[in-house]
């Protein structure tokens, strides 16, 4: 006989973690599965923008202190952008780095550590049935919700089913009919080092545009105890287009005579993985009858910085939200869930079309030595960028032309003589 759960949350990544955790602090009880078991690994880039610790403290103002306690993660606090005419930007996150009390913006964690925490603090939560090991077989649509049968025989039923399985979600492709699309769609590899020198003495991740792999980009990111995430993505069209074999080439980019000095006495400790990353560049609905789509499973990730781990935590967090009202009112139809592809527009869909818009200008050549031209021979510039990292009305100026022309003419005003007395 199938057992029924009014909520029943499939993936234990950041998304549904975070869902689950969110469900718990309203005093609402869940069933969460995912087919691993825990610690596993996950491929990422293991960079936590600002946005995570903020979403983890409303919950629980402690929540950070312990994973602090718990993995030590590496602190960040700002962007080390390198283009691919050579010139160098250092976008610390706030003006003055370290003004924040000594507690940094954001982290780098490896998804090891920070998925494994999010099950540990799951665990804490009697009101969490948390069952890991269960791998779903097949979905089937049912007058008030969904069935699920798991691989093992188990047969669930629930009236409000919340996928946060990830990218290669089966659910989000075959039932809410999200195809992948290459053209919104990004491909990468990263591996594991330590070693690496020539890191920002403050903690900056680095992400530096290559010639010959635009508009994809190599990324640095600083771990602790001396290691380092390095990888490569590229939109899944342009590397069809150019055939380009992502691990050679990152082999390549690092053996190059940019990288090789940094790269001499490092030591490869964990070999090149390849992923593929669902980007938000592309609008899509995300929920329908008896479903909401979360995460990566969501296509949620930021098409410029590639950075999903945000977005899937506060789209769980939407999720939660909505499942509370959606049992408050006995209503789990597409009209009603509506609300959830209503606030994902308001929190997050702008920041996403508004980093699509800078992925493509940066891909046009001439436009983006004009716009890295403008900034690292503009002081004033770099700080106004800096403090976009947490003023989203600011960030908007970036795609408005107004704002480089601006400060292209501003480069070349002359500073007015002292008068003479």
């Amino acid at each position: 006989m199938p057992t029924h759960h009014p909520l029943l949350i499939l993936g234990a990544g950041p998304a549904g973690a975070m869902t689950a955790l969110r469900l718990s602090h309203a005093g609402t009880p869940c069933v969460l599965l995912d087919r691993a078991t825990f610690p596993r690994d996950k491929v990422c880039g293991d960079a936590l923008s600002g946005m995570v610790p903020t979403l983890l403290d409303r919950l629980d103002p402690a929540i950070m202190d312990r994973f602090r306690a718990r993995y030590r993660p590496q602190d960040i606090y700002g962007l080390r952008f390198v283009h691919a005419n050579g010139k160098r930007i250092d976008l610390p996150y706030y003006p003055d780095p370290k003004d924040d009390k000594g507690v940094a913006p954001g982290y780098v964690s490896k998804r090891i550590d920070f998925d494994n925490f999010l099950i540990e603090e799951v665990e804490r939560r009697a009101d969490i049935d948390f069952r890991p090991g269960v791998d779903v077989k097949t979905y089937e649509k049912i007058e008030n919700g969904y069935r699920v049968t798991t691989k093992s025989g188990e047969v669930l039923t629930t009236n409000l089913l919340i996928d946060a399985t990830g990218a290669h979600s089966q659910f989000s492709r075959k039932h809410a009919g999200l195809e992948k699309d290459v053209a919104h769609h990004a491909a990468a590899v990263r591996s594991y080092w330590k070693g690496v020198t020539g890191f920002h003495p403050d903690g900056f991740i680095e992400i530096h545009f290559v010639e010959a792999y635009m508009p994809g980009y190599l990324w640095i990111f600083p771990l602790p105890n001396g290691e380092a995430n390095v990888g490569l993505g590229m939109r899944s069209d342009e590397v069809k287009k150019q055939g380009i074999n992502l691990r050679a080439a990152l082999d390549d980019i690092i053996a190059s005579p940019q990288f090789r000095d940094r790269f001499a006495g490092a030591e490869c400790i964990d070999p090149t993985i390849g992923y593929g990353l669902p980007l938000g560049s592309k609008d899509r609905v995300l929920s329908g009858d008896n479903f909401l789509l979360t995460g990566d499973a969501g296509h949620l990730i930021d098409p410029l910085s590639g950075e999903g781990i945000g977005n899937a935590a506060y789209s769980g967090i939407i999720a939660a939200e909505l499942a509370v009202k959606c049992l408050a009112e006995n209503r789990f139809d597409a009209e009603f869930l509506k609300d959830y592809d209503v606030r994902i527009e308001r929190v997050l869909r702008g920041e996403l079309r508004l980093s699509y818009k800078l992925q493509k200008m940066l891909q046009v050549k001439w436009l983006g030595n004009l716009i890295v031209g403008i900034i690292a021979g503009n002081p004033r510039v770099v700080e106004i960028i800096s403090r976009m990292y947490t003023d989203s009305e600011l960030r908007e100026q970036l795609v408005k032309p107004g704002f480089w022309i601006r400060h292209f003419f501003g480069k070349f005003k002359k500073t007015p003589a002292p008068a003479n007395h």
